[in-house]
Protein backbone atom coordinates (compact mmCIF):
# COMPACT_ATOMS: atom_id res chain seq x y z
CA UNK A 1 0.00 0.00 0.00
CA UNK A 2 1.35 3.44 -0.94
CA UNK A 3 0.61 6.84 0.51
CA UNK A 4 -2.57 8.35 -0.98
CA UNK A 5 -0.83 11.68 -1.66
CA UNK A 6 -1.68 13.71 -4.75
CA UNK A 7 0.98 16.42 -4.24
CA UNK A 8 4.20 15.45 -6.07
CA UNK A 9 6.36 17.59 -3.75
CA UNK A 10 5.03 15.81 -0.66
CA UNK A 11 5.39 12.43 -2.35
CA UNK A 12 9.02 13.28 -3.15
CA UNK A 13 9.77 14.13 0.50
CA UNK A 14 8.15 10.88 1.68
CA UNK A 15 10.10 8.81 -0.83
CA UNK A 16 13.41 10.32 0.26
CA UNK A 17 12.63 9.30 3.84
CA UNK A 18 11.66 5.76 2.72
CA UNK A 19 8.04 6.25 3.74
CA UNK A 20 6.59 3.55 1.54
CA UNK A 21 3.67 2.15 3.52
CA UNK A 22 1.42 4.34 5.72
CA UNK A 23 0.82 3.42 9.34
CA UNK A 24 -2.79 2.65 10.43
CA UNK A 25 -3.34 6.18 11.78
CA UNK A 26 -2.00 7.72 8.56
CA UNK A 27 -4.25 5.53 6.43
CA UNK A 28 -7.30 6.39 8.56
CA UNK A 29 -6.74 10.16 8.44
CA UNK A 30 -6.06 10.20 4.69
CA UNK A 31 -9.21 8.32 3.61
CA UNK A 32 -11.82 10.07 1.49
CA UNK A 33 -14.25 9.90 4.39
CA UNK A 34 -11.96 12.11 6.51
CA UNK A 35 -10.97 14.58 3.78
CA UNK A 36 -11.85 18.15 4.72
CA UNK A 37 -13.62 17.12 7.96
CA UNK A 38 -12.92 17.68 11.62
CA UNK A 39 -11.47 14.50 13.11
CA UNK A 40 -11.04 13.18 16.66
CA UNK A 41 -8.29 10.56 16.58
CA UNK A 42 -7.36 8.12 19.33
CA UNK A 43 -3.92 6.65 18.66
CA UNK A 44 -0.92 5.63 20.73
CA UNK A 45 2.26 7.70 20.81
CA UNK A 46 4.81 6.75 18.18
CA UNK A 47 2.18 5.80 15.61
CA UNK A 48 3.15 8.41 13.00
CA UNK A 49 0.60 11.08 13.95
CA UNK A 50 2.79 14.04 12.93
CA UNK A 51 3.13 12.88 9.34
CA UNK A 52 -0.57 11.94 9.38
CA UNK A 53 -1.87 15.42 10.18
CA UNK A 54 0.93 17.05 8.18
CA UNK A 55 -0.46 15.34 5.09
CA UNK A 56 -4.09 15.78 6.15
CA UNK A 57 -3.91 19.59 6.40
CA UNK A 58 -1.99 19.97 3.12
CA UNK A 59 -5.23 20.39 1.17
CA UNK A 60 -6.18 23.29 3.46
CA UNK A 61 -2.87 25.05 2.75
CA UNK A 62 -2.34 24.57 -1.00
CA UNK A 63 -4.11 26.79 -3.50
CA UNK A 64 -5.94 25.60 -6.60
CA UNK A 65 -2.60 25.34 -8.37
CA UNK A 66 -1.28 22.95 -5.71
CA UNK A 67 1.28 25.48 -4.44
CA UNK A 68 1.76 27.64 -1.37
CA UNK A 69 1.46 31.37 -1.78
CA UNK A 70 3.60 34.06 -0.20
CA UNK A 71 3.90 33.67 3.57
CA UNK A 72 1.61 36.04 5.43
CA UNK A 73 -0.98 35.31 8.07
CA UNK A 74 -0.63 31.69 9.29
CA UNK A 75 -2.82 29.12 7.55
CA UNK A 76 -2.31 26.27 10.04
CA UNK A 77 -1.64 26.12 13.77
CA UNK A 78 -0.22 23.06 15.59
CA UNK A 79 -0.57 23.07 19.40
CA UNK A 80 1.61 20.69 21.45
CA UNK A 81 1.86 20.20 25.24
CA UNK A 82 5.62 20.61 25.69
CA UNK A 83 8.51 22.54 24.20
CA UNK A 84 10.31 19.35 23.17
CA UNK A 85 7.28 17.97 21.34
CA UNK A 86 6.59 21.30 19.59
CA UNK A 87 10.18 21.51 18.36
CA UNK A 88 10.04 17.88 17.30
CA UNK A 89 6.86 18.58 15.28
CA UNK A 90 8.58 21.56 13.66
CA UNK A 91 11.45 19.31 12.54
CA UNK A 92 9.06 16.69 11.12
CA UNK A 93 7.01 19.23 9.19
CA UNK A 94 10.17 20.94 7.93
CA UNK A 95 11.34 17.85 6.01
CA UNK A 96 7.78 16.94 4.94
CA UNK A 97 7.20 20.41 3.43
CA UNK A 98 10.79 21.03 2.32
CA UNK A 99 9.91 21.20 -1.40
CA UNK A 100 6.74 23.29 -0.96
CA UNK A 101 8.44 26.49 0.14
CA UNK A 102 6.51 26.45 3.39
CA UNK A 103 7.66 28.77 6.15
CA UNK A 104 7.26 27.15 9.57
CA UNK A 105 7.66 29.13 12.81
CA UNK A 106 7.83 27.69 16.33
CA UNK A 107 6.62 29.56 19.42
CA UNK A 108 7.50 27.85 22.69
CA UNK A 109 8.16 28.86 26.26
CA UNK A 110 11.77 29.39 27.26
CA UNK A 111 12.77 30.86 23.90
CA UNK A 112 13.14 34.51 22.84
CA UNK A 113 9.58 35.85 22.51
CA UNK A 114 10.71 39.03 20.70
CA UNK A 115 12.48 36.99 18.03
CA UNK A 116 9.34 34.86 17.59
CA UNK A 117 7.20 38.00 17.11
CA UNK A 118 9.61 39.28 14.45
CA UNK A 119 9.38 35.96 12.59
CA UNK A 120 5.59 36.01 12.80
CA UNK A 121 5.55 39.58 11.50
CA UNK A 122 7.62 38.46 8.49
CA UNK A 123 4.92 35.91 7.64
CA UNK A 124 4.40 32.16 8.13
CA UNK A 125 2.40 29.33 6.63
CA UNK A 126 2.44 27.04 9.67
CA UNK A 127 2.93 27.93 13.34
CA UNK A 128 3.84 25.28 15.93
CA UNK A 129 3.79 26.12 19.62
CA UNK A 130 2.82 25.46 23.21
CA UNK A 131 -0.50 26.77 24.63
CA UNK A 132 0.91 29.36 27.01
CA UNK A 133 3.26 31.00 24.50
CA UNK A 134 0.65 30.95 21.70
CA UNK A 135 -1.91 32.65 23.93
CA UNK A 136 0.66 35.27 24.90
CA UNK A 137 1.36 36.09 21.24
CA UNK A 138 -2.36 36.33 20.46
CA UNK A 139 -3.02 38.65 23.40
CA UNK A 140 -0.09 40.88 22.36
CA UNK A 141 -1.30 40.91 18.72
CA UNK A 142 1.87 39.16 17.63
CA UNK A 143 -0.03 36.16 16.20
CA UNK A 144 -2.92 36.84 13.83
CA UNK A 145 -5.21 33.80 13.64
CA UNK A 146 -7.89 35.32 11.44
CA UNK A 147 -6.77 33.42 8.32
CA UNK A 148 -6.33 29.98 9.90
CA UNK A 149 -7.75 27.16 7.81
CA UNK A 150 -6.73 24.29 10.12
CA UNK A 151 -5.73 23.77 13.73
CA UNK A 152 -4.25 20.58 15.20
CA UNK A 153 -4.25 19.66 18.89
CA UNK A 154 -1.44 17.11 19.32
CA UNK A 155 -1.44 14.99 22.52
CA UNK A 156 -4.62 16.75 23.67
CA UNK A 157 -4.97 14.57 26.77
CA UNK A 158 -1.51 15.61 27.97
CA UNK A 159 -2.38 19.28 27.50
CA UNK A 160 -5.40 18.85 29.76
CA UNK A 161 -3.31 16.93 32.31
CA UNK A 162 -0.80 19.79 32.39
CA UNK A 163 -3.51 22.35 33.12
CA UNK A 164 -3.76 24.05 29.70
CA UNK A 165 -7.57 23.87 29.36
CA UNK A 166 -8.08 27.61 29.83
CA UNK A 167 -5.32 28.47 27.33
CA UNK A 168 -6.71 26.02 24.77
CA UNK A 169 -10.22 27.43 25.07
CA UNK A 170 -8.89 30.97 24.65
CA UNK A 171 -6.94 30.02 21.50
CA UNK A 172 -9.80 28.05 19.92
CA UNK A 173 -12.36 30.80 20.56
CA UNK A 174 -10.06 33.36 18.91
CA UNK A 175 -9.98 31.40 15.63
CA UNK A 176 -12.35 31.65 12.64
CA UNK A 177 -15.47 29.56 13.07
CA UNK A 178 -15.05 27.84 9.70
CA UNK A 179 -11.55 26.48 10.38
CA UNK A 180 -10.89 22.74 10.39
CA UNK A 181 -10.03 21.17 13.77
CA UNK A 182 -8.05 17.92 14.15
CA UNK A 183 -7.59 16.50 17.64
CA UNK A 184 -5.17 13.67 18.45
CA UNK A 185 -5.06 11.97 21.84
CA UNK A 186 -3.61 8.72 23.20
CA UNK A 187 -6.51 8.40 25.66
CA UNK A 188 -10.06 9.71 25.60
CA UNK A 189 -11.01 11.06 29.04
CA UNK A 190 -14.21 13.08 29.56
CA UNK A 191 -12.33 16.35 29.18
CA UNK A 192 -11.34 15.50 25.61
CA UNK A 193 -14.91 14.54 24.69
CA UNK A 194 -16.19 17.83 26.13
CA UNK A 195 -13.57 19.82 24.22
CA UNK A 196 -14.46 18.01 20.99
CA UNK A 197 -18.20 18.63 21.34
CA UNK A 198 -17.62 22.32 21.98
CA UNK A 199 -15.03 23.16 19.32
CA UNK A 200 -15.52 20.58 16.54
CA UNK A 201 -18.27 20.31 13.94
CA UNK A 202 -19.60 16.89 13.00
CA UNK A 203 -16.22 15.37 13.79
CA UNK A 204 -15.27 11.96 12.44
CA UNK A 205 -14.24 9.67 15.31
CA UNK A 206 -11.20 7.54 14.43
CA UNK A 207 -9.95 4.94 16.91
CA UNK A 208 -6.83 3.14 15.75
CA UNK A 209 -5.32 2.39 19.18
CA UNK A 210 -6.88 -1.06 19.47
CA UNK A 211 -6.49 -1.99 15.81
CA UNK A 212 -2.90 -0.91 15.84
CA UNK A 213 -2.03 -2.79 18.98
CA UNK A 214 -0.41 0.14 20.75
CA UNK A 215 1.85 -2.16 22.81
CA UNK A 216 2.62 -4.72 20.11
CA UNK A 217 6.15 -3.43 19.58
CA UNK A 218 6.94 -3.04 23.30
CA UNK A 219 8.11 -5.95 25.44
CA UNK A 220 7.15 -5.32 29.07
CA UNK A 221 9.33 -6.77 31.83
CA UNK A 222 8.61 -6.56 35.55
CA UNK A 223 11.88 -6.90 37.47
CA UNK A 224 11.77 -7.94 41.12
CA UNK A 225 14.25 -5.87 43.12
CA UNK A 226 15.20 -5.17 46.69
CA UNK A 227 14.46 -1.50 47.50
CA UNK A 228 18.13 -0.95 48.37
CA UNK A 229 19.35 -2.40 45.07
CA UNK A 230 17.27 -0.37 42.61
CA UNK A 231 20.25 1.60 41.33
CA UNK A 232 22.29 -1.57 40.85
CA UNK A 233 19.40 -3.09 38.89
CA UNK A 234 19.33 0.00 36.63
CA UNK A 235 23.05 -0.46 35.92
CA UNK A 236 22.63 -4.14 35.07
CA UNK A 237 19.61 -3.50 32.84
CA UNK A 238 21.51 -0.85 30.88
CA UNK A 239 24.40 -3.30 30.48
CA UNK A 240 22.15 -6.26 29.64
CA UNK A 241 19.88 -4.68 27.02
CA UNK A 242 22.65 -2.49 25.57
CA UNK A 243 20.18 -0.25 23.73
CA UNK A 244 21.50 2.46 21.44
CA UNK A 245 19.45 4.98 23.47
CA UNK A 246 17.70 4.44 26.81
CA UNK A 247 15.58 6.56 29.13
CA UNK A 248 15.29 6.04 32.89
CA UNK A 249 12.25 7.53 34.64
CA UNK A 250 12.18 8.85 38.21
CA UNK A 251 9.31 10.55 40.03
CA UNK A 252 11.17 13.55 41.49
CA UNK A 253 13.85 16.01 40.42
CA UNK A 254 16.02 15.03 43.39
CA UNK A 255 15.89 11.36 42.34
CA UNK A 256 16.81 12.36 38.76
CA UNK A 257 19.85 14.33 39.93
CA UNK A 258 21.00 11.51 42.20
CA UNK A 259 20.62 8.73 39.62
CA UNK A 260 22.19 10.88 36.90
CA UNK A 261 25.28 11.48 39.06
CA UNK A 262 25.51 7.78 39.93
CA UNK A 263 25.36 6.66 36.28
CA UNK A 264 27.97 9.23 35.31
CA UNK A 265 30.28 7.88 37.99
CA UNK A 266 29.68 4.34 36.70
CA UNK A 267 30.90 5.42 33.26
CA UNK A 268 27.61 5.77 31.34
CA UNK A 269 27.27 8.65 28.86
CA UNK A 270 24.24 10.19 30.57
CA UNK A 271 22.17 13.39 30.42
CA UNK A 272 19.19 14.47 32.51
CA UNK A 273 15.84 16.13 31.80
CA UNK A 274 13.82 17.78 34.54
CA UNK A 275 11.60 20.80 34.94
CA UNK A 276 14.31 22.79 36.73
CA UNK A 277 16.54 22.95 33.64
CA UNK A 278 16.50 25.96 31.35
CA UNK A 279 15.35 25.53 27.76
CA UNK A 280 18.97 25.84 26.59
CA UNK A 281 20.06 23.04 28.93
CA UNK A 282 17.18 20.83 27.81
CA UNK A 283 18.06 21.45 24.16
CA UNK A 284 21.66 20.49 24.87
CA UNK A 285 20.57 17.23 26.52
CA UNK A 286 18.31 16.32 23.61
CA UNK A 287 20.99 17.14 21.04
CA UNK A 288 23.54 15.00 22.88
CA UNK A 289 21.14 12.06 22.64
CA UNK A 290 20.39 12.65 18.98
CA UNK A 291 24.01 12.88 17.83
CA UNK A 292 25.16 9.91 19.95
CA UNK A 293 27.31 11.77 22.51
CA UNK A 294 24.97 10.44 25.21
CA UNK A 295 23.12 7.13 25.34
CA UNK A 296 21.14 7.34 28.57
CA UNK A 297 18.61 9.99 29.63
CA UNK A 298 17.37 10.23 33.23
CA UNK A 299 14.10 12.17 33.34
CA UNK A 300 10.90 13.00 35.18
CA UNK A 301 7.49 12.37 33.62
CA UNK A 302 6.80 16.03 32.88
CA UNK A 303 10.17 16.67 31.23
CA UNK A 304 9.90 13.61 28.98
CA UNK A 305 6.29 14.07 27.81
CA UNK A 306 6.01 13.88 24.06
CA UNK A 307 9.71 13.61 23.26
CA UNK A 308 10.86 11.31 20.48
CA UNK A 309 14.42 10.04 20.94
CA UNK A 310 16.22 8.34 18.06
CA UNK A 311 16.59 4.57 18.29
CA UNK A 312 15.22 4.49 21.85
CA UNK A 313 15.23 0.78 22.63
CA UNK A 314 14.85 0.71 26.42
CA UNK A 315 12.64 2.45 28.99
CA UNK A 316 13.41 1.79 32.66
CA UNK A 317 10.94 2.76 35.37
CA UNK A 318 13.43 3.20 38.23
CA UNK A 319 10.47 4.43 40.27
CA UNK A 320 7.03 3.05 39.44
CA UNK A 321 4.63 5.33 37.56
CA UNK A 322 1.65 6.65 39.49
CA UNK A 323 -1.00 5.03 37.28
CA UNK A 324 -1.63 3.07 34.09
CA UNK A 325 -1.86 6.22 31.96
CA UNK A 326 1.57 7.38 33.12
CA UNK A 327 2.91 3.90 32.35
CA UNK A 328 1.59 4.15 28.79
CA UNK A 329 3.04 7.62 28.26
CA UNK A 330 6.44 6.56 29.58
CA UNK A 331 6.57 3.29 27.68
CA UNK A 332 5.36 4.98 24.51
CA UNK A 333 8.77 6.63 24.15
CA UNK A 334 10.01 3.30 22.73
CA UNK A 335 8.50 0.84 20.25
CA UNK A 336 7.79 3.69 17.80
CA UNK A 337 7.35 3.63 14.02
CA UNK A 338 7.59 -0.16 13.85
CA UNK A 339 10.78 -0.44 15.93
CA UNK A 340 10.91 -2.85 18.85
CA UNK A 341 11.50 -1.70 22.40
CA UNK A 342 11.66 -2.87 26.02
CA UNK A 343 9.85 -1.29 28.97
CA UNK A 344 11.22 -2.55 32.31
CA UNK A 345 9.55 -1.83 35.64
CA UNK A 346 11.65 -2.20 38.80
CA UNK A 347 9.20 -3.62 41.32
CA UNK A 348 9.94 -3.87 45.05
CA UNK A 349 8.24 -6.86 46.69
CA UNK A 350 5.84 -4.62 48.63
CA UNK A 351 4.59 -3.03 45.38
CA UNK A 352 3.93 -6.21 43.42
CA UNK A 353 0.13 -6.27 43.78
CA UNK A 354 -0.14 -2.60 42.87
CA UNK A 355 2.06 -3.17 39.82
CA UNK A 356 -0.01 -6.14 38.66
CA UNK A 357 -3.17 -4.04 38.92
CA UNK A 358 -1.56 -1.18 36.99
CA UNK A 359 -0.50 -3.54 34.21
CA UNK A 360 -4.06 -4.92 34.01
CA UNK A 361 -5.45 -1.38 33.82
CA UNK A 362 -3.02 -0.59 31.00
CA UNK A 363 -4.01 -3.77 29.15
CA UNK A 364 -0.48 -5.13 28.90
CA UNK A 365 1.16 -8.37 29.95
CA UNK A 366 4.61 -8.29 31.49
CA UNK A 367 7.22 -11.01 31.89
CA UNK A 368 8.23 -11.30 35.56
CA UNK A 369 11.75 -12.12 36.62
CA UNK A 370 14.79 -11.09 38.59
CA UNK A 371 17.38 -8.52 37.56
CA UNK A 372 20.08 -9.57 35.06
CA UNK A 373 22.87 -11.47 36.78
CA UNK A 374 26.61 -11.04 36.44
CA UNK A 375 26.89 -14.34 34.56
CA UNK A 376 24.18 -13.40 32.05
CA UNK A 377 25.78 -10.05 31.29
CA UNK A 378 29.28 -11.52 30.95
CA UNK A 379 27.98 -14.12 28.51
CA UNK A 380 26.42 -11.36 26.39
CA UNK A 381 29.65 -9.36 26.61
CA UNK A 382 31.51 -12.29 25.07
CA UNK A 383 29.00 -12.55 22.22
CA UNK A 384 29.07 -8.80 21.59
CA UNK A 385 32.84 -8.69 21.62
CA UNK A 386 33.03 -11.25 18.81
CA UNK A 387 30.75 -8.99 16.74
CA UNK A 388 32.57 -5.76 17.61
CA UNK A 389 33.74 -3.76 14.57
CA UNK A 390 37.34 -3.80 15.84
CA UNK A 391 37.32 -7.55 15.11
CA UNK A 392 35.00 -7.71 12.11
CA UNK A 393 36.30 -4.79 10.04
CA UNK A 394 39.10 -5.45 7.55
CA UNK A 395 42.44 -4.32 9.05
CA UNK A 396 44.64 -1.74 7.37
CA UNK A 397 48.12 -2.69 6.15
CA UNK A 398 49.68 -0.62 8.95
CA UNK A 399 47.64 -2.58 11.51
CA UNK A 400 48.79 -5.90 10.03
CA UNK A 401 52.45 -4.87 10.27
CA UNK A 402 52.03 -3.88 13.91
CA UNK A 403 50.20 -7.16 14.60
CA UNK A 404 53.15 -9.14 13.18
CA UNK A 405 55.51 -7.18 15.41
CA UNK A 406 53.41 -7.90 18.47
CA UNK A 407 53.20 -11.60 17.63
CA UNK A 408 56.97 -11.73 17.46
CA UNK A 409 57.18 -10.32 20.98
CA UNK A 410 54.09 -11.85 22.66
CA UNK A 411 52.13 -15.09 22.48
CA UNK A 412 48.64 -15.13 20.91
CA UNK A 413 47.19 -15.86 24.36
CA UNK A 414 48.83 -12.75 25.82
CA UNK A 415 47.58 -10.57 22.99
CA UNK A 416 44.09 -12.03 23.28
CA UNK A 417 44.01 -11.36 27.01
CA UNK A 418 45.18 -7.77 26.42
CA UNK A 419 42.43 -7.28 23.84
CA UNK A 420 39.83 -8.54 26.31
CA UNK A 421 41.08 -6.14 28.99
CA UNK A 422 40.87 -3.23 26.56
CA UNK A 423 37.32 -4.21 25.57
CA UNK A 424 36.15 -4.58 29.17
CA UNK A 425 37.72 -1.25 30.16
CA UNK A 426 35.20 0.48 27.88
CA UNK A 427 32.25 -1.05 29.72
CA UNK A 428 30.73 0.02 33.06
CA UNK A 429 31.20 -2.48 35.87
CA UNK A 430 28.48 -5.07 36.48
CA UNK A 431 26.66 -5.03 39.83
CA UNK A 432 26.00 -8.08 41.98
CA UNK A 433 22.20 -7.95 42.45
CA UNK A 434 20.01 -10.49 44.26
CA UNK A 435 16.56 -11.57 43.11
CA UNK A 436 14.35 -11.05 46.21
CA UNK A 437 11.82 -13.62 44.99
CA UNK A 438 8.04 -13.40 45.05
CA UNK A 439 7.16 -12.69 48.67
CA UNK A 440 8.13 -12.59 52.34
CA UNK A 441 9.14 -16.24 52.39
CA UNK A 442 11.53 -15.84 49.49
CA UNK A 443 12.85 -12.62 51.00
CA UNK A 444 13.60 -14.41 54.28
CA UNK A 445 15.31 -17.24 52.42
CA UNK A 446 17.48 -14.77 50.53
CA UNK A 447 18.40 -12.97 53.73
CA UNK A 448 19.12 -16.22 55.53
CA UNK A 449 21.33 -17.38 52.68
CA UNK A 450 23.38 -14.21 52.86
CA UNK A 451 23.41 -13.60 56.63
CA UNK A 452 22.64 -16.70 58.74
CA UNK A 453 20.75 -15.82 61.90
CA UNK A 454 22.02 -16.81 65.31
CA UNK A 455 19.60 -18.86 67.34
CA UNK A 456 18.68 -17.77 70.84
CA UNK A 457 20.51 -20.70 72.43
CA UNK A 458 23.67 -20.32 70.35
CA UNK A 459 26.83 -19.46 72.27
CA UNK A 460 27.78 -15.82 72.36
CA UNK A 461 30.47 -15.11 69.82
CA UNK A 462 33.48 -13.04 70.82
CA UNK A 463 33.63 -9.61 69.20
CA UNK A 464 35.43 -9.49 65.89
CA UNK A 465 38.89 -7.92 66.00
CA UNK A 466 39.00 -4.49 64.41
CA UNK A 467 40.19 -4.66 60.83
CA UNK A 468 43.66 -3.29 60.36
CA UNK A 469 44.16 -0.34 58.08
CA UNK A 470 45.63 -1.95 55.02
CA UNK A 471 47.41 1.09 53.57
CA UNK A 472 49.30 2.43 56.58
CA UNK A 473 48.83 6.04 57.70
CA UNK A 474 45.63 7.76 56.63
CA UNK A 475 44.00 11.19 56.49
CA UNK A 476 40.37 11.98 57.22
CA UNK A 477 38.22 14.14 54.95
CA UNK A 478 34.75 15.61 55.49
CA UNK A 479 32.04 15.80 52.77
CA UNK A 480 29.14 18.22 53.21
CA UNK A 481 26.58 15.55 52.35
CA UNK A 482 24.87 13.13 54.72
CA UNK A 483 21.78 11.00 55.20
CA UNK A 484 19.49 14.00 54.64
CA UNK A 485 20.78 14.11 51.03
CA UNK A 486 20.71 10.33 50.53
CA UNK A 487 24.45 9.85 50.92
CA UNK A 488 25.30 6.19 50.46
CA UNK A 489 28.68 4.40 50.17
CA UNK A 490 27.32 2.52 47.14
CA UNK A 491 27.56 5.63 44.96
CA UNK A 492 30.02 7.64 47.03
CA UNK A 493 32.81 5.07 46.57
CA UNK A 494 32.93 5.09 42.72
CA UNK A 495 32.44 8.87 42.69
CA UNK A 496 35.42 9.39 45.02
CA UNK A 497 37.59 7.07 42.94
CA UNK A 498 36.69 8.70 39.65
CA UNK A 499 36.76 12.37 40.63
CA UNK A 500 39.57 12.04 43.18
CA UNK A 501 41.62 9.94 40.71
CA UNK A 502 42.42 7.28 43.32
CA UNK A 503 41.98 3.53 43.61
CA UNK A 504 39.43 1.70 45.71
CA UNK A 505 42.31 0.36 47.82
CA UNK A 506 43.18 3.95 48.80
CA UNK A 507 39.82 4.40 50.58
CA UNK A 508 39.30 3.05 54.06
CA UNK A 509 36.31 3.73 56.29
CA UNK A 510 33.27 5.68 55.05
CA UNK A 511 31.09 7.02 57.88
CA UNK A 512 27.76 8.60 56.90
CA UNK A 513 26.21 10.98 59.48
CA UNK A 514 23.06 13.07 59.40
CA UNK A 515 24.47 16.11 57.59
CA UNK A 516 27.99 15.05 56.64
CA UNK A 517 30.17 12.09 55.68
CA UNK A 518 33.72 11.35 56.81
CA UNK A 519 36.07 9.24 54.73
CA UNK A 520 39.50 7.76 55.37
CA UNK A 521 42.05 8.25 52.56
CA UNK A 522 45.56 6.85 52.31
CA UNK A 523 48.08 9.53 53.31
CA UNK A 524 50.20 8.91 50.21
CA UNK A 525 47.38 10.09 47.89
CA UNK A 526 45.59 12.50 50.26
CA UNK A 527 47.10 15.69 48.82
CA UNK A 528 46.32 14.80 45.19
CA UNK A 529 42.85 13.57 46.22
CA UNK A 530 42.03 16.92 47.86
CA UNK A 531 43.16 18.85 44.77
CA UNK A 532 41.23 16.63 42.35
CA UNK A 533 38.00 16.83 44.38
CA UNK A 534 38.08 20.64 44.14
CA UNK A 535 37.96 20.53 40.35
CA UNK A 536 34.61 21.54 38.77
CA UNK A 537 32.31 18.89 37.36
CA UNK A 538 30.29 15.97 38.71
CA UNK A 539 28.47 16.26 42.02
CA UNK A 540 28.71 19.62 43.75
CA UNK A 541 30.15 18.27 47.03
CA UNK A 542 32.52 20.23 49.24
CA UNK A 543 35.51 18.29 50.60
CA UNK A 544 37.59 19.51 53.57
CA UNK A 545 40.35 17.99 55.68
CA UNK A 546 38.92 16.62 58.95
CA UNK A 547 40.53 15.96 62.35
CA UNK A 548 39.31 12.36 62.46
CA UNK A 549 36.27 10.28 61.66
CA UNK A 550 35.29 9.29 65.16
CA UNK A 551 32.20 11.43 65.40
CA UNK A 552 30.06 13.83 63.47
CA UNK A 553 29.90 17.58 63.93
CA UNK A 554 27.77 18.65 66.88
CA UNK A 555 24.11 18.86 66.07
CA UNK A 556 22.31 22.19 66.23
CA UNK A 557 19.22 20.49 67.64
CA UNK A 558 18.96 21.05 71.42
CA UNK A 559 19.16 17.84 73.46
CA UNK A 560 15.96 16.39 74.85
CA UNK A 561 15.39 16.85 78.56
CA UNK A 562 15.94 13.67 80.59
CA UNK A 563 12.87 11.61 81.32
CA UNK A 564 11.65 11.80 84.94
CA UNK A 565 12.59 8.79 87.00
CA UNK A 566 9.76 6.34 87.42
CA UNK A 567 8.49 5.96 91.01
CA UNK A 568 6.24 3.06 91.86
CA UNK A 569 2.89 3.52 93.60
CA UNK A 570 4.15 1.80 96.79
CA UNK A 571 7.15 4.16 96.96
CA UNK A 572 4.90 7.18 96.50
CA UNK A 573 2.71 6.04 99.40
CA UNK A 574 5.78 5.46 101.55
CA UNK A 575 7.11 8.95 100.82
CA UNK A 576 3.72 10.53 101.58
CA UNK A 577 3.63 9.15 105.19
CA UNK A 578 4.33 11.78 107.88
CA UNK A 579 7.77 11.49 109.41
CA UNK A 580 7.88 11.70 113.24
CA UNK A 581 10.71 11.32 115.76
CA UNK A 582 12.42 8.00 115.86
CA UNK A 583 10.78 6.04 118.77
CA UNK A 584 14.05 4.42 119.62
Amino acid sequence: MTFPVTSPVLARALAERNYNDPTPVQSAVLTGQAEGRDVLVSAQTGSGKTVAYGLAIASDLFGVDGKLGVAGKPLALIIAPTRELAMQVERELTWLYQYTGAKIVSCVGGMDAKRERRMLADGAHIVVGTPGRLRDHIERNGLNVSALAAVVLDEADEMLDLGFREDLEFILEAMPADRRTLMFSATMPKGIATLARRYQRNALRIDVANDEGGHADIEYRAIRVSPRETEKAVVNLLRFVDAQTAIVFCNTREAVRHLHAMLLERGFATVLLSGELSQHERNQSMQALRDGRARVCVATDVAARGIDLPNLGLVIHAELPHDAEALQHRSGRTGRAGRKGVSALLVPITRRRRTEQMLRDAGVQAFWGGPPTVEEIRKLDQERMLLDPMLTEAPAEEDIELARLLLSERTPEQLGAALIRVYRSRLPAIEDVVDPGNGPEARRETRDAREPRETRNAPVRPPKPQKERFFGSAAWFRLDIGRTRNADPKWLLPMLCRKGNIEKADIGVIRVFENETKIEISEKVAQDFAANMRRPGGENIRVDRARDGAESAPSTTPPRPPKPKYISKADRKEKSKPRGPDPS
